[in-house]
C-alpha cells in the first residue's frame, strides 16, 4: 500500500507544479516569439547593361479550354442552351434538355424530328398545340439558358429563330423570371403559313432585371409549329464579336501575349468521334452541327468555333496558338499509315487562317467577315500525347507537311525536353505541371539545368491543385508566383507560360481551382488570377541577375526586371515570402544607369490573414493586391515582407546618371 502524503508535502508539490507551469508558459511564448521572429534578408540587383537580358515578348499569355462551361455559358454570350435541339443526338425523338414545355400533355405535344432546313444539323423541334381553348398566356416551350439568363434593365437582346407553320399563327416571345411572375420583355411575332422555313429576327428591350430568367415562346392557336436554331444574344458583346464583355475585360487585364486554344483534353476527346473538329465549327452559326465534349461531359453548339478563337486572339492582341488533334484521343489512335487525311485537314485549317481571300479556305474566312489573314505562327501537334503508340509517327507527318507549306510556323511537341533531349525535331516542347504548393515552390529552379540547345520550353499548363489549393487559395498563388520568377530567370530557354484552367462557371466546377470564377452575372478573380496580373509587364522586359543573402532564403523567391509604360521606366522587384515569418528586406541596386525617384515608386502586396483564404462572390476582394506609395525608394530600399505574401516593388527611374552629371 502507498502512504498518503502529508498536508505540507502536498502544498510543496503544488507550488512546484505551479512554478513549472509558469516557466513552461514563458518558455512557450519565447519559442513562439522566436518561431515568428522577423527575419532579415538582402536582395542585390545587378543592373549593369551587359548582364541584362530581354525576356521573350511572348513569355506570359493565357490558355483557354472549353472546360467548366468556360465557353458555352461563359465567354460566349449566347443565352440559349441547346439552341438547335441537337444535344440529344441525331436519332429522334430525342432529349431536348434544358428546353421544357409550358402547359401539360393534354394541351401541347413536343418532339424532335429530322425536318430542319440545315443539312449539317437536321434535328428540329415540332410543337403541336392540342387545346381549342388554351390557358391564359398560351402554351409552348421555354429555355432557361445556362443555369438562368442574366437579363438587365434597359439592355437590348437580339432574338433569331427559324420557324415553319402550315397555317398563320402568332407567337408570343417573352423574357420572364424563372417562376414566370416577372415579365421583362415581350413581343408578338406573326408567322405566315407556308411550307418553307422562315428566319425571324426581333430585338427585345428589357424592362427590368432578373439574374435567372428564361426565354419562352407561346401561342393560343391550335395547330403545328416547327422551331430550329433559336438564339438570344446580348447586343453589347465585346466589339460586337459575341464575347461576354466583363469576362474579356478580365482577360485583357492579364495583358496576354498569346492565346492557346481550344484545349487541352477538349481537343482530343475521350474518343476521336467526339474530338473538336475545326471544319464543323466555322461558317454561319445556324449551320454548325455542334458536338458533345465527352471529356468534360457537356454539349457545345460550337458558336465559339475556330474562327471565333482566331478573332478573340486578335481582339486580345495575343498571338494565336492553335492546338489541333493529331489523330489521337484518350482511347483510340489513327495509325500513322492512315494519318494523311488528318494532315490535310490541318493544312486546310492553316489556309483558312492564313490564306489569301482568294484561296479555297481563305475565301471562307473572308466570307465570314475577315478578309485579312490571321497571323497563326504557332501550332501544337496534339495535347499530352507523347506516350501514345502512334504519336511520334503522326507527329513527323504533321511536322514535315507544315514545315514545307509554312516554313515560319513554330511547332510544339507534346514531349518534355526539360531534362532529356527530344528524339524528333521541334521548335518548342510542352511542359505541364499540376502539383501541391510545396512542390511547385521547389520547382522554381526546374529549368536551371535544362539544355540551352534545341527547342524552347512552353509551360502551357501550370497550377497548384488538390489538397492545399481549395478553390483558389493564397497559398497556391504564392507557390505559382515563385515558379514564375524561375521562368523569368530561365526565359532564355522558356519562351511561353500559361496558367490552367482559366475559367470556371460556378455551376459546373469540374476542375478546381481556376483563375476566374463566374456565373450568369458575376465574376471574380482567385488569388492565382491576381498573382498573374503582377507579371503583366514581364513579357519583353529586361531581366537582371539577383542574389538573396539570408538564413531564410529557402523560403524566398524573387526576380528583378526593368520595364516601361507609355511615360515612365521602372525597376520591378518581385519577391515571394513563402514562410510564416515577416522579413526585413533590403533591396540593393548596383550598376544602375538611372536615378531612383521616390515619387512614382510603389509597393503592391498580395497577402491575407490566413494562407488558405480564398475569394468568393460574397467577398470577391478578400485576397487581392493592395498598392501603396513607396516614399523611401532609393538605390538602397528597406521594406518589410509580410508572412505568406507576394510583393512587387516598382522603383521609378529617372534619366541616366551620365546625362544628369553633364
Amino acid at each position: 500500500m502507498f502512504a498518503s502524503p502529508s498536508m505540507g508535502s502536498r502544498e510543496a508539490s503544488l507550488s512546484t507544479i505551479l512554478c513549472f507551469l509558469l516557466l513552461f508558459s514563458l518558455g512557450c511564448k519565447c519559442i513562439a516569439s522566436e518561431l515568428h521572429a522577423t527575419q532579415t534578408a538582402v536582395l542585390k540587383v545587378d543592373a549593369s547593361p551587359p548582364l541584362a537580358r530581354q525576356i521573350p515578348e511572348t513569355l506570359f499569355g493565357i490558355f483557354f479550354e472549353e472546360i467548366n462551361h468556360a465557353g458555352a455559358g461563359g465567354i460566349w454570350a449566347e443565352l440559349v442552351s441547346n439552341r438547335g435541339f441537337e444535344a440529344g443526338g441525331p436519332h429522334t425523338p430525342s432529349n431536348i434538355d434544358p428546353w421544357s414545355i409550358i402547359g401539360d400533355d393534354s394541351s401541347v405535344f413536343v418532339a424532335t424530328d429530322r425536318t430542319s432546313c440545315f443539312s449539317r444539323n437536321t434535328v428540329a423541334l415540332r410543337m403541336e398545340v392540342l387545346c381549342d381553348n388554351c390557358p391564359a398566356g398560351g402554351v409552348g416551350i421555354y429555355n432557361p439558358g445556362f443555369w438562368g439568363m442574366n437579363i438587365e434593365d434597359g439592355k437590348t437582346y437580339n432574338l433569331v429563330m427559324y420557324v415553319k407553320s402550315p397555317e398563320d399563327v402568332e407567337l408570343a416571345v417573352s423574357l420572364t423570371s424563372s417562376d414566370g411572375l416577372q415579365n421583362l420583355a415581350s413581343v408578338t411575332i406573326p408567322v405566315s403559313g407556308a411550307s418553307n422555313w422562315t428566319k425571324l429576327e426581333q430585338k427585345l428591350i428589357a424592362q427590368g432585371t432578373n439574374r435567372t430568367s428564361k426565354l419562352q415562346i407561346t401561342t393560343n392557336k391550335k395547330g403545328v409549329v416547327w422551331f430550329d436554331q433559336v438564339s438570344l444574344m446580348p447586343s453589347d458583346t465585346y466589339k460586337g464579336h459575341g464575347f461576354r464583355t466583363e469576362l474579356i475585360s478580365m482577360m485583357l487585364d492579364l495583358k496576354p501575349r498569346f492565346l492557346r486554344f481550344p484545349g487541352g483534353c477538349f481537343v482530343e476527346g475521350e474518343w476521336l468521334r467526339n474530338a473538336f473538329r475545326w471544319r464543323e465549327s466555322i461558317g454561319p452559326w445556324e449551320e454548325r452541327p455542334g458536338h458533345f465534349g465527352d471529356v468534360w461531359h457537356y454539349w457545345t453548339d460550337d458558336g465559339l468555333g475556330y474562327y471565333e478563337f482566331l478573332q478573340l486572339s486578335e481582339d486580345l492582341g495575343a498571338a494565336p496558338i492553335w492546338v489541333f488533334n493529331n489523330g489521337i484521343s484518350h482511347n483510340d489512335e489513327v495509325n500513322t499509315a492512315a494519318i494523311a487525311p488528318f494532315v490535310k485537314d490541318v493544312l486546310d485549317s492553316l489556309e483558312f487562317a492564313r490564306g489569301s481571300a482568294e484561296s479555297t479556305w481563305g475565301s471562307v474566312r473572308a466570307a465570314m467577315g475577315h478578309p485579312e489573314p490571321f497571323p497563326v505562327k504557332y501550332v501544337a501537334i496534339g495535347n499530352e500525347d507523347c506516350g501514345k503508340k502512334f504519336y511520334r509517327g503522326n507527329y513527323l507527318k504533321f511536322y514535315n507537311a507544315i514545315r514545307e507549306a509554312y516554313p515560319d510556323i513554330q511547332m510544339i511537341s507534346n514531349c518534355d525536353a526539360s531534362s532529356t533531349p527530344l528524339d524528333h525535331p521541334a521548335d518548342l516542347y510542352d511542359f505541364h505541371v499540376y502539383t501541391d504548393s510545396k512542390t511547385l515552390f521547389s520547382m522554381k529552379n526546374t529549368f536551371d539545368r535544362s539544355s540551352r540547345n534545341g527547342p524552347k520550353a512552353f509551360v502551357s499548363e501550370y497550377a497548384v491543385w488538390r489538397s492545399d489549393a481549395g478553390r483558389g487559395s493564397l497559398l497556391a498563388s504564392l507557390a505559382e508566383a515563385a515558379f514564375l520568377t524561375g521562368l523569368e530567370k530561365n526565359s532564355d530557354i522558356v519562351q511561353m507560360a500559361s496558367y490552367a484552367p482559366l475559367f470556371v462557371n460556378n455551376n459546373d466546377q469540374t476542375w478546381n481551382p481556376d483563375a476566374i470564377v463566374f456565373n450568369s452575372w458575376q465574376q471574380y478573380g482567385t488569388p492565382s488570377y491576381w498573382m498573374q496580373t503582377l507579371f503583366g509587364e514581364s513579357s519583353g522586359a529586361m531581366i537582371h541577375p539577383i542574389t538573396i543573402t539570408s538564413s531564410y532564403s529557402s523560403s524566398l523567391a524573387a526576380s528583378a526586371i526593368t520595364w516601361q509604360d507609355s511615360e515612365n521606366s521602372f525597376l520591378r522587384v518581385k519577391i515571394v515570402n513563402f514562410g510564416s515569418d515577416p522579413v526585413s528586406l533590403t533591396i540593393s541596386l548596383t550598376a544602375l544607369q538611372a536615378h531612383v525617384n521616390a515619387v512614382g515608386s510603389t509597393a503592391t502586396v498580395l497577402t491575407s490573414s490566413n494562407v488558405m483564404d480564398e475569394n468568393s462572390f460574397s467577398n470577391p476582394n478578400k485576397v487581392v493586391p493592395v498598392k501603396s506609395q513607396l516614399p523611401n525608394a532609393a538605390e538602397q530600399t528597406q521594406v518589410t515582407l509580410a508572412p505568406h505574401s507576394f510583393s512587387s516593388f516598382d522603383l521609378a527611374l529617372t534619366q541616366s546618371k551620365l546625362v544628369a552629371e553633364m
